[in-house]
C-alpha cells in the first residue's frame, strides 16, 4: 500500500480499513506516542533538575546563616 493511499482513507461505516492499512496506522501512532511520552519525560526530568538546583541554592544559603549565627 502506498502512502498516498494510506493518507487517504478516512475511518468510515463503509469501508473497512484493511489488515495493512490499521497495521501501519497503530504503528504510526505508537511512533507518535513514544516520541510524545520521550519529550514529555525530557521537560518533566529538566523541571526536575532545575527545581533541585534551586532548593539547593536556598537550603546552601539557610545552612550559610545558621552556621555563621545569622537569623
Amino acid at each position: 500500500m502506498s502512502e498516498k493511499e494510506l493518507n487517504s482513507y478516512r475511518f468510515s461505516p463503509e469501508r473497512e480499513p484493511t489488515d495493512e492499512m490499521l497495521e501501519q496506522i497503530m504503528k504510526e501512532v505508537a511512533e507518535e506516542a513514544r516520541t510524545s511520552n520521550r519529550r514529555a519525560a525530557e521537560v518533566y526530568w529538566a523541571r526536575m533538575r532545575k527545581n533541585a538546583r534551586a532548593k539547593q541554592a536556598k537550603w546552601a544559603v539557610e545552612i550559610e546563616s545558621v552556621l555563621h549565627g545569622e537569623q
